[in-house]
């Protein structure tokens, strides 16, 4: 994909292409950046995309405090509902959701596509966080409120640092998987064009007369820099938190 972005057009569509560039053009790029849309499409993406994170680890966090240090009838039966919706592939609830949107009138909605990807990453979030919190010793929340702290209290002062590689972890994939996902962003967006995410201005470069492979494969690579750079910068602080959460606890 990276490769084909800085070849020139020729070369793509020669009859043996080569692997490598053989001359170099930031044309594709250029056509990209510039295309119509652009920049409000990065926005509507990057708006849902932080929302969505927001939104679950927020309710998660309080979820997967509630099954991990709580004692309550029905626990064990939610855990198993969880893991049920977890389990799911999302896209049998395609036609459902698009029907909840429209008898809601919230179809064409950036608030209602944030809701779906809460939906869709909420169970993992659960899961995920719900292990962390169980490998962390009970017993620091006890002492801290034996020195005088509040459940609440000791919940963020002791436990959220510990819950730090898990928060990154979950918010990596929330992430990933809103900033990429295209089936519901494809179908509940669709007459207000301008409310569009990147994956769906993607298939803008394709048309009846053919697709500029040059082009598709620029706006491609700039829209996978964000999760890409992301990933990196997070990846070695989710390990060294693993491991120093480990040490301290």
């Amino acid at each position: 994909m990276v490769l084909t972005a800085f070849k020139p057009t020729k070369d793509i569509q020669a009859e043996t292409p080569d692997f490598l560039p053989v001359s170099v053009t930031l044309d594709h790029f250029t056509k990209a950046v510039t295309a119509e849309g652009f920049w409000s499409f990065w926005a509507n993406s990057l708006l849902v995309t932080v929302s969505c994170v927001l939104l679950s680890t927020a309710v998660a966090l309080g979820a997967a405090f509630a099954v991990a240090r709580l004692r309550w009838r029905g626990r064990r039966a939610f855990i198993l509902m969880v893991f049920v919706a977890q389990v799911a592939p999302w896209e049998a609830l395609l036609i459902p959701m698009y029907v909840i949107a429209r008898d809601t009138d919230m179809l064409d909605s950036l608030a209602m596509l944030t809701l779906v990807y809460f939906m869709i990453t909420l169970p993992f979030t659960i899961v995920t966080l719900r292990s962390f919190l169980t490998s962390i010793p009970v017993e620091l929340e006890e002492a801290a409120q034996v020195d005088g702290c509040t459940r609440a209290s000791a919940l963020r002062r002791v436990t959220l640092p510990l819950l730090a590689p898990g928060l990154l972890a979950t918010s990596l994939f929330g992430f990933i998987t809103a900033w990429n996902e295209f089936a519901f962003a494809n179908m509940l967006i669709i007459k207000d064009q301008d409310d569009r995410t990147l994956p769906v201005w993607l298939s803008s470069f394709s048309n009846v007369f053919g697709t500029d492979w040059g082009a598709t494969m620029a706006a491609s690579t700039l829209f996978a820099l964000p999760a890409l750079a992301l990933f990196l910068a997070l990846q070695r602080r989710v390990a060294a938190g693993l491991t120093g959460g480990a040490v301290k606890g």
